[in-house]
């Protein structure tokens, strides 16, 4: 399935909604996730720099992926409902609560952290790598082009945030497909439910390696401008709010 086709399918299956299917729980995850997220990074950059260095990249790379695997663990269980609801058939629940009820009365509460395991090893390297990249660039921009300003502009940040983004995502898709993969079968009744290394051995014998990176094309579309956006909000927030990072 290409993305045209995908699209198509989508609106043939359930109308224009379709599109938007799991965006109401994606849009309440997507809070806590990234204040948890950004929370703790600064929080952790404190606790393991000292005020007279300034932090190199391993310091950031270690806050980043520790910041990730924070929120991520705490809002995962609906991170499994966002990938219920957007993979599900017109009808099939009548909302976020509904399908809540219907996981945990069918498959209990272990079905709330399924894909977890490569969840947490994806999240750990992505989100790592993102901030790490993107604060490390954001600096060296100052640095070089504007010395008397903690303000390097919009288009710097978006630009910051893309590269960074980016590279994150390069580094972690496999795991994100797994994840999914292993969140989506569990819909099916009486299928098979593989586990992490089986389903990465089954992808790589029938699909070959490229099929580690299927969906990276879209996925890139969703992320690459969500991931720079929240950057440049998280930017002048700090401002507004007087926040300095090391």
């Amino acid at each position: 399935m290409c993305i045209a086709g995908g699209f198509s399918h989508m609106i043939k299956e359930g109308g224009l909604r379709s599109l938007w299917r799991g965006n109401g729980i994606n849009a309440i995850k997507i809070a806590p996730e990234s204040a948890l997220k950004f929370m703790a990074y600064e929080q952790i950059k404190r606790l393991i720099g000292s005020d007279q260095q300034p932090l190199g990249i391993q310091e950031r790379l270690i806050a980043g992926s520790l910041a990730g695997l924070i929120a991520q663990s705490t809002i995962y269980p609906m991170e499994v409902l966002k990938t219920r609801l957007a993979l599900r058939k017109t009808g099939q629940y009548s909302g976020m609560l509904d399908c809540a009820k219907h996981i945990f009365k069918k498959e209990g509460v272990r079905a709330f952290y399924k894909g977890y395991v490569p969840n947490m090893l994806g999240i750990i390297p992505y989100a790592g790598i993102d901030l790490a990249i993107y604060e490390t660039l954001k600096n060296s921009w100052l640095q070089r082009y504007a010395t008397d300003s903690v303000d390097p502009g919009v288009f710097v940040l978006l630009a910051c945030g893309t590269v960074s983004s980016t590279c994150g995502q390069l580094a972690s898709y496999p795991l994100a497909l797994v994840r999914t993969r292993m969140q989506a079968q569990a819909t099916t009744e009486g299928a098979p439910q593989p586990t992490m290394l089986g389903l990465f051995r089954h992808i790589l014998s029938t699909e070959g390696a490229i099929g580690l990176y299927r969906g990276l094309a879209p996925n890139f579309m969703k992320v690459i401008p969500a991931v720079s956006i929240s950057y440049v909000v998280y930017e002048n927030l700090k401002m507004t709010l007087g926040v300095t990072s090391r």
